[in-house]
Protein backbone atom coordinates (compact mmCIF):
# COMPACT_ATOMS: atom_id res chain seq x y z
CA UNK A 1 0.00 0.00 0.00
CA UNK A 2 1.07 3.64 -0.71
CA UNK A 3 2.13 5.40 2.61
CA UNK A 4 1.91 8.75 0.85
CA UNK A 5 5.64 9.41 0.11
CA UNK A 6 6.26 6.31 -2.06
CA UNK A 7 4.73 7.39 -5.34
CA UNK A 8 2.66 5.33 -7.69
CA UNK A 9 4.78 6.22 -10.83
CA UNK A 10 7.54 8.23 -11.48
CA UNK A 11 8.13 9.37 -15.13
CA UNK A 12 11.16 10.23 -16.15
CA UNK A 13 11.31 12.36 -19.02
CA UNK A 14 8.67 15.47 -19.90
CA UNK A 15 8.52 15.19 -23.61
CA UNK A 16 4.87 14.02 -25.35
CA UNK A 17 5.50 10.45 -24.18
CA UNK A 18 6.09 11.85 -20.46
CA UNK A 19 3.72 14.28 -20.38
CA UNK A 20 0.92 11.42 -22.32
CA UNK A 21 1.95 9.06 -19.54
CA UNK A 22 1.46 11.27 -16.59
CA UNK A 23 -1.86 12.73 -17.97
CA UNK A 24 -3.51 9.30 -17.85
CA UNK A 25 -2.39 8.58 -14.77
CA UNK A 26 -3.15 11.71 -12.90
CA UNK A 27 -6.43 11.45 -14.44
CA UNK A 28 -6.22 7.84 -12.77
CA UNK A 29 -5.68 9.99 -9.66
CA UNK A 30 -2.53 8.05 -9.10
CA UNK A 31 0.31 9.75 -6.79
CA UNK A 32 2.76 10.40 -10.17
CA UNK A 33 6.03 12.47 -10.64
CA UNK A 34 7.20 13.36 -13.63
CA UNK A 35 11.10 14.34 -13.85
CA UNK A 36 12.39 16.65 -16.66
CA UNK A 37 16.07 17.46 -17.03
CA UNK A 38 15.40 20.78 -18.81
CA UNK A 39 13.29 23.47 -19.49
CA UNK A 40 13.10 22.17 -22.98
CA UNK A 41 10.12 19.36 -23.25
CA UNK A 42 11.65 16.98 -25.63
CA UNK A 43 13.17 17.21 -29.27
CA UNK A 44 9.20 18.32 -30.58
CA UNK A 45 9.63 22.05 -29.20
CA UNK A 46 12.85 22.19 -31.45
CA UNK A 47 10.65 21.73 -34.52
CA UNK A 48 9.49 24.89 -36.19
CA UNK A 49 5.88 24.14 -37.27
CA UNK A 50 3.98 20.92 -36.73
CA UNK A 51 0.94 20.36 -38.96
CA UNK A 52 0.33 16.63 -39.34
CA UNK A 53 -0.72 15.92 -35.43
CA UNK A 54 -4.42 15.02 -35.54
CA UNK A 55 -6.74 18.08 -34.48
CA UNK A 56 -3.97 20.75 -34.74
CA UNK A 57 -4.20 22.51 -38.28
CA UNK A 58 -0.38 24.33 -37.84
CA UNK A 59 1.08 25.16 -34.72
CA UNK A 60 5.46 25.21 -33.09
CA UNK A 61 6.62 22.13 -31.55
CA UNK A 62 6.79 24.45 -28.28
CA UNK A 63 3.04 25.40 -28.62
CA UNK A 64 1.99 21.61 -29.02
CA UNK A 65 4.20 20.16 -26.13
CA UNK A 66 3.24 23.37 -23.94
CA UNK A 67 -0.19 22.47 -24.60
CA UNK A 68 0.42 18.84 -23.66
CA UNK A 69 2.11 19.86 -20.23
CA UNK A 70 -0.99 21.99 -19.08
CA UNK A 71 -3.66 19.56 -19.77
CA UNK A 72 -1.47 17.31 -17.69
CA UNK A 73 -1.43 19.54 -14.91
CA UNK A 74 -4.99 20.57 -15.37
CA UNK A 75 -5.36 16.92 -13.73
CA UNK A 76 -3.14 17.30 -10.93
CA UNK A 77 0.50 15.81 -12.70
CA UNK A 78 3.16 17.29 -10.35
CA UNK A 79 6.55 17.99 -12.44
CA UNK A 80 9.72 18.29 -10.66
CA UNK A 81 13.14 19.48 -12.50
CA UNK A 82 15.61 16.93 -12.06
CA UNK A 83 18.32 15.16 -13.48
CA UNK A 84 18.11 11.35 -13.54
CA UNK A 85 21.36 9.39 -12.73
CA UNK A 86 20.33 5.63 -11.70
CA UNK A 87 17.17 3.68 -10.72
CA UNK A 88 17.92 1.34 -7.99
CA UNK A 89 15.31 -1.72 -6.94
CA UNK A 90 14.60 -3.82 -4.03
CA UNK A 91 12.48 -6.24 -3.10
CA UNK A 92 10.07 -8.42 -5.58
CA UNK A 93 6.56 -9.43 -6.67
CA UNK A 94 4.63 -7.01 -4.44
CA UNK A 95 6.90 -6.13 -2.04
CA UNK A 96 9.48 -4.82 -5.02
CA UNK A 97 10.14 -0.37 -4.96
CA UNK A 98 12.21 1.44 -7.32
CA UNK A 99 14.70 4.45 -5.93
CA UNK A 100 15.00 7.01 -8.67
CA UNK A 101 18.45 8.62 -7.69
CA UNK A 102 18.83 12.09 -9.00
CA UNK A 103 20.82 15.59 -8.62
CA UNK A 104 18.06 16.82 -6.14
CA UNK A 105 17.38 13.98 -4.10
CA UNK A 106 16.06 10.65 -4.62
CA UNK A 107 12.21 9.52 -5.30
CA UNK A 108 10.79 6.18 -4.25
CA UNK A 109 8.33 4.76 -6.46
CA UNK A 110 6.16 1.18 -7.60
CA UNK A 111 6.32 2.07 -10.47
CA UNK A 112 9.02 3.45 -12.97
CA UNK A 113 7.90 5.14 -16.53
CA UNK A 114 10.81 5.49 -18.97
CA UNK A 115 10.30 8.04 -21.45
CA UNK A 116 13.32 10.04 -22.20
CA UNK A 117 13.06 10.34 -26.13
CA UNK A 118 15.58 10.50 -28.40
CA UNK A 119 18.35 12.33 -30.15
CA UNK A 120 20.50 12.75 -32.77
CA UNK A 121 23.83 11.14 -32.82
CA UNK A 122 26.72 13.19 -34.14
CA UNK A 123 28.14 12.52 -37.53
CA UNK A 124 31.72 11.47 -35.94
CA UNK A 125 33.37 13.13 -38.69
CA UNK A 126 36.68 15.25 -37.84
CA UNK A 127 35.90 18.78 -37.55
CA UNK A 128 32.32 18.23 -35.67
CA UNK A 129 33.01 18.57 -32.18
CA UNK A 130 35.88 21.72 -33.20
CA UNK A 131 33.45 23.55 -34.70
CA UNK A 132 30.29 22.36 -32.91
CA UNK A 133 28.70 25.98 -31.64
CA UNK A 134 30.88 27.02 -34.08
CA UNK A 135 29.10 26.34 -37.30
CA UNK A 136 27.61 22.95 -36.49
CA UNK A 137 24.42 22.72 -35.35
CA UNK A 138 21.47 20.08 -34.36
CA UNK A 139 18.95 22.23 -34.29
CA UNK A 140 17.50 25.04 -36.69
CA UNK A 141 15.43 27.25 -35.27
CA UNK A 142 17.94 27.55 -32.34
CA UNK A 143 20.31 28.83 -34.62
CA UNK A 144 19.13 29.72 -37.81
CA UNK A 145 19.27 33.37 -37.42
CA UNK A 146 22.79 33.53 -37.18
CA UNK A 147 23.16 32.46 -40.86
CA UNK A 148 21.31 35.23 -42.41
CA UNK A 149 22.70 35.35 -45.90
CA UNK A 150 25.09 33.06 -46.04
CA UNK A 151 25.31 29.25 -47.32
CA UNK A 152 24.39 26.13 -45.00
CA UNK A 153 24.01 22.29 -45.58
CA UNK A 154 21.75 20.13 -43.93
CA UNK A 155 22.89 16.30 -43.67
CA UNK A 156 19.82 14.01 -43.75
CA UNK A 157 16.96 13.29 -46.06
CA UNK A 158 14.44 12.52 -43.70
CA UNK A 159 10.82 14.64 -42.74
CA UNK A 160 13.37 16.72 -40.29
CA UNK A 161 16.12 17.73 -42.34
CA UNK A 162 13.99 18.31 -45.50
CA UNK A 163 11.52 21.01 -43.17
CA UNK A 164 14.43 22.44 -41.44
CA UNK A 165 16.09 22.85 -44.65
CA UNK A 166 12.92 24.69 -45.89
CA UNK A 167 13.12 26.61 -42.73
CA UNK A 168 16.26 27.82 -42.83
CA UNK A 169 15.87 29.37 -46.60
CA UNK A 170 14.20 32.17 -43.89
CA UNK A 171 17.74 33.00 -43.54
CA UNK A 172 20.40 31.26 -45.29
CA UNK A 173 21.24 32.55 -48.94
CA UNK A 174 21.51 29.09 -50.14
CA UNK A 175 20.32 25.67 -48.60
CA UNK A 176 22.31 22.50 -49.36
CA UNK A 177 20.70 19.11 -48.34
CA UNK A 178 23.56 16.44 -48.47
CA UNK A 179 21.83 13.19 -48.29
CA UNK A 180 23.81 9.63 -48.54
CA UNK A 181 20.40 8.15 -51.22
CA UNK A 182 19.58 9.41 -54.38
CA UNK A 183 16.09 9.92 -53.31
CA UNK A 184 14.51 12.00 -50.22
CA UNK A 185 13.06 9.66 -47.18
CA UNK A 186 10.91 12.71 -46.58
CA UNK A 187 6.79 12.97 -46.91
CA UNK A 188 6.46 14.09 -50.81
CA UNK A 189 4.29 17.09 -48.97
CA UNK A 190 7.87 18.58 -48.02
CA UNK A 191 9.95 17.08 -50.79
CA UNK A 192 7.55 19.67 -52.75
CA UNK A 193 8.61 22.55 -50.85
CA UNK A 194 12.10 21.95 -50.52
CA UNK A 195 12.17 21.38 -54.69
CA UNK A 196 10.44 24.53 -54.92
CA UNK A 197 11.90 26.74 -52.99
CA UNK A 198 14.44 28.14 -55.24
CA UNK A 199 17.00 28.25 -52.45
CA UNK A 200 17.73 24.61 -51.54
CA UNK A 201 20.05 22.24 -53.94
CA UNK A 202 20.98 18.77 -53.23
CA UNK A 203 24.35 16.87 -52.81
CA UNK A 204 22.75 12.73 -53.82
CA UNK A 205 24.67 9.85 -52.77
CA UNK A 206 26.93 11.67 -50.97
CA UNK A 207 28.50 11.73 -46.86
CA UNK A 208 30.31 14.01 -45.34
CA UNK A 209 33.88 13.45 -44.47
CA UNK A 210 35.39 16.47 -42.72
CA UNK A 211 34.18 19.30 -41.72
CA UNK A 212 36.25 22.16 -42.25
CA UNK A 213 37.49 25.63 -41.15
CA UNK A 214 39.62 28.40 -39.17
CA UNK A 215 37.80 30.12 -36.48
CA UNK A 216 34.26 28.84 -38.12
CA UNK A 217 32.65 26.62 -40.49
CA UNK A 218 33.96 27.33 -44.05
CA UNK A 219 33.05 23.96 -45.61
CA UNK A 220 32.29 20.65 -45.55
CA UNK A 221 34.42 17.29 -47.79
CA UNK A 222 31.89 15.21 -49.21
CA UNK A 223 32.55 11.49 -51.11
CA UNK A 224 30.09 10.12 -53.47
CA UNK A 225 28.66 6.72 -52.25
CA UNK A 226 29.13 5.29 -55.77
CA UNK A 227 31.79 6.83 -57.41
CA UNK A 228 33.95 7.87 -54.50
CA UNK A 229 34.36 11.16 -55.99
CA UNK A 230 35.28 13.75 -53.30
CA UNK A 231 34.62 17.19 -53.01
CA UNK A 232 34.28 20.30 -51.05
CA UNK A 233 30.58 22.07 -50.61
CA UNK A 234 31.38 25.76 -49.01
CA UNK A 235 29.35 27.20 -46.27
CA UNK A 236 29.22 28.75 -42.81
CA UNK A 237 26.57 26.47 -41.43
CA UNK A 238 26.45 22.66 -41.25
CA UNK A 239 22.71 21.43 -39.65
CA UNK A 240 22.85 17.74 -38.70
CA UNK A 241 19.60 15.83 -39.47
CA UNK A 242 20.59 12.80 -40.05
CA UNK A 243 18.04 9.84 -39.36
CA UNK A 244 20.03 7.16 -40.15
CA UNK A 245 22.01 8.06 -37.17
CA UNK A 246 19.20 8.62 -35.07
CA UNK A 247 18.76 6.72 -31.54
CA UNK A 248 17.06 6.58 -28.67
CA UNK A 249 18.08 8.68 -25.95
CA UNK A 250 18.76 5.82 -23.20
CA UNK A 251 20.66 6.03 -20.76
CA UNK A 252 22.13 3.55 -18.26
CA UNK A 253 19.92 3.97 -15.65
CA UNK A 254 19.16 0.96 -13.90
Amino acid sequence: MNNGKTKDIVIIGGGPAGLTAGMYSARARMNVLLLESFSVMGQATMTDTIENYPGVAKCSGYELVDGFKKQAESFGLEIAQATVNSVSVKGSGKERLFTVHTDSGEYEAISVIVASGARSRKLGVPGEDEFSGKGVSYCATCDGPFFKNMDVVVVGGGDTAVEEAVYLTRFASRVTIIHRRDRLRSAKILEERARSSGKIGFAWDSVVQTIEGDSNVTGVVIQNVKSGDVSTVKCRGVFVFDDDIFTLNWRNFF
